[in-house]
């Protein structure tokens, strides 16, 4: 391709709403234009890369035994009725109605589309597993899309699904993605971190993350540092090992037989205030937060309260659009809100606000205490775990504006009704596989893989005959790469200040030659090593423009060709090659020049595809 036939659309600066380096390159070197927020267009050079990245997908996948398929960006809403997430997914799906007053959804995930499209067809398990995959457009409204195609409202995503006859297939496809996964970003020069995860909205048991570390990332991960452990897993997710509740001494507090004790406290509202009023370590402390929560599928069997809230009948299930929990922690450590949704069963849990607190707890914020919650208990590990007391005579508040009680011992004093690991683990707390003390990283999510079971088959009516001859639902994985994150992932980690630094395997061309003067002697020799690596099936750029050769050499540099060839009328009958990664170029015979750039590109593809 020469210069003068291609579309160059290069910026000196980049728009200040870009504030990061994947965001800025790409539109200083003319691969995005942003059409409205959150709305980027690929211009031709971006076209290229992202198609390569695509191709590297499907290659990977094809090999793996999945199937191709494509489903529609716009889809009915009856279907996500049938799911039971018309409701549930939230303002981020978008919504409207088509000239029949139907109901229609603009796609922000394809789970529902592949399984009735899947459903109408299946008959058998001899027709299991159904492995099928799919590189389309989707969107979520999201409330603050920002970092460019990062983190953008409309987006391209790969989502792959598989229908299994039993949990033992459905392991079986979990482990060819997640080698497929391994292969796709090494490819594209990526080291990867796999990670525990949080399933959220897709709903299902397992589930796994595949992160590259980045100081802008959206997720924080929590790592164990010893190798042989390999634990890591999204702060969402990530467990750690039980440590004591201990006193100010520092010593092991045992069980009390002591009454509980009403103790007047005014002006004692935070935990720092209790610290000071009591003389005494935070981990004595029990904190008590009301939280109201979104969408729970939890029957609240026995919840005497549950009787004032409104409960949705839903073929999908039924559910509480709203309903409230009390959740004890102990004081020093936070609510992981994302671990609570799951154990609830719920879209999202917000903290009460203040009218709410008092109407749950008889008592505002700073005085909730387990005695007096009007609403289910929620006890955190570090209370109590497996029926067994962590904390003895605690302190927490009295259910009673300034006032708490002390001696409280969990399990003689209150009882939880739901009894789960909420804990946001931190950086400093020990592994629960091996003890290792974690550290954490900030990293972006590339690739998610979940095993969904049941739960889109089941509220979908989706069976097929089984062996003996029975009705049987089949069991789903769901799998996904973020396609355009994965590319601004890869500007991220390669680039310098002069532009992109593109792997072989995804660079919009491979070499750029770029005559001094597109004349004469230096015109002719360009031609000739143009014409012989487009004999060779390599990618080339012939910068024909007529610029000055400061503006090719920029533009070039920009965009992040990986190889330059430099033909001026100086250093004939040589030229400079220079690797974009390279500080100083290197004069070659013009004659021999291409032979050598074929060699570089071979090796450097044969490298990341080995």
């Amino acid at each position: 391709m020469k210069a003068s036939q291609f579309y160059i659309s290069t910026l000196r600066e980049a728009p200040s709403e870009a504030v990061i380096a994947s965001h800025k390159l790409m539109l200083r070197a003319g691969i995005t234009r942003k059409l409205g927020n959150g709305l980027y267009t690929y211009l031709p050079l971006g076209v290229r890369s992202l198609y390569k990245l695509e191709n590297i997908i499907r290659e990977e996948l094809d090999a793996s035994g999945a199937l191709e398929f494509k489903s529609t960006v716009i889809v009915p809403g009856e279907i996500w009725k049938e799911s039971g997430r018309w409701e549930t997914m939230g303002p981020q799906m978008l919504k409207a109605k088509n000239r029949a007053e139907q109901d229609m959804v603009v796609s922000p995930t394809a789970e529902e589309a592949y399984t009735a499209i899947v459903r109408d067809a299946l008959d058998s398990y001899k027709q299991l597993p159904v492995n099928l995959y799919q590189i389309n457009t989707k969107y979520r409204d999201e409330i603050r899309p920002r970092y460019g195609v990062m983190r953008g409202r409309e987006f391209i995503m790969m989502d792959a699904y598989t229908m299994n006859a039993d949990d033992e297939s459905l392991d079986e496809s979990y482990k060819a993605y997640e080698k497929a996964y391994f292969r796709i970003f090494k490819r594209l020069g990526l080291k990867i971190i796999p990670v525990k995860a949080d399933s959220g909205a897709m709903g299902g048991s397992g589930s796994e993350e595949f992160m590259v570390e980045s100081p802008i990332g959206d997720d924080t991960l929590i790592i164990c540092p010893n190798e042989k452990c390999g634990y890591a897993a999204n702060v969402e997710k990530a467990e750690c090992a039980a440590d004591d509740s201990t006193n100010k001494k520092g010593e092991k507090v045992s069980a009390t037989d002591k009454a509980l004790e009403m103790v007047e406290t005014p002006n004692v509202f935070s935990i720092e205030d209790m610290e000071k009023f009591f003389d005494e370590s935070p981990k004595m402390f029990i904190k008590c937060l009301i939280y109201r929560v979104i969408n729970s599928s939890l029957d609240f069997e026995g919840v005497e309260a549950a009787k004032k809230w409104k409960r949705v009948k839903d073929p999908a299930g039924d559910y509480f659009p709203v309903s409230y929990v009390c959740v004890c922690i102990r004081s020093d450590l936070d609510v992981n809100e994302a671990k609570l949704a799951a154990t609830l069963k719920a879209s999202e849990v917000v903290l009460a606000e203040d009218e709410e607190i008092v109407e749950w707890a008889q008592a505002g914020h700073g005085f909730v205490g387990p005695m007096t919650s009007l609403c289910p208990l929620v006890v955190d590990y570090s209370v109590v775990k497996d029926g067994v007391a962590q904390m003895h005579d605690a302190i927490t508040g009295a259910g009673k504006d300034g006032y708490h009680v002390r001696h409280v011992e969990p399990l003689r004093d209150f009882t939880p009704y739901i009894n789960a690991d909420v804990r946001t683990v931190k950086e400093g707390d020990k592994c629960a596989c091996c003890g290792g003390v974690f550290y954490q990283k900030k990293g972006n999510e590339l690739g998610h893989i979940f095993k969904l079971g049941h739960k889109y088959t089941k509220s979908m009516h989706v069976t097929f005959l089984g062996q003996n001859g029975k009705p049987t639902e089949p069991t789903m994985g769901c799998y996904g790469i973020g396609v355009d994150r994965t590319l601004a992932s890869i500007i991220e980690k390669n680039n310098d200040e002069k532009g992109i630094i593109w792997p072989m395997t995804v660079a919009p061309f491979q070499v750029c030659i770029v005559p001094i003067k597109y004349e004469g002697a230096m015109k002719e020799e360009a031609d000739k090593i143009y014409d012989a690596l487009k004999k060779a099936g390599i990618e080339v750029l012939l910068d024909d423009r007529a610029e000055r050769p400061g503006v090719k050499f920029a533009d070039m540099e920009l965009m992040g060709i990986p190889l330059r060839i430099t033909v001026g009328d100086k250093n004939l009958p040589n030229v400079e090659f220079k690797p974009r990664s390279a500080s100083e170029a290197e004069l070659v015979p013009a004659s021999e020049a291409a032979a050598k750039a074929e060699i570089f590109v071979r090796d450097a593809l044969a490298e990341l595809n080995a």
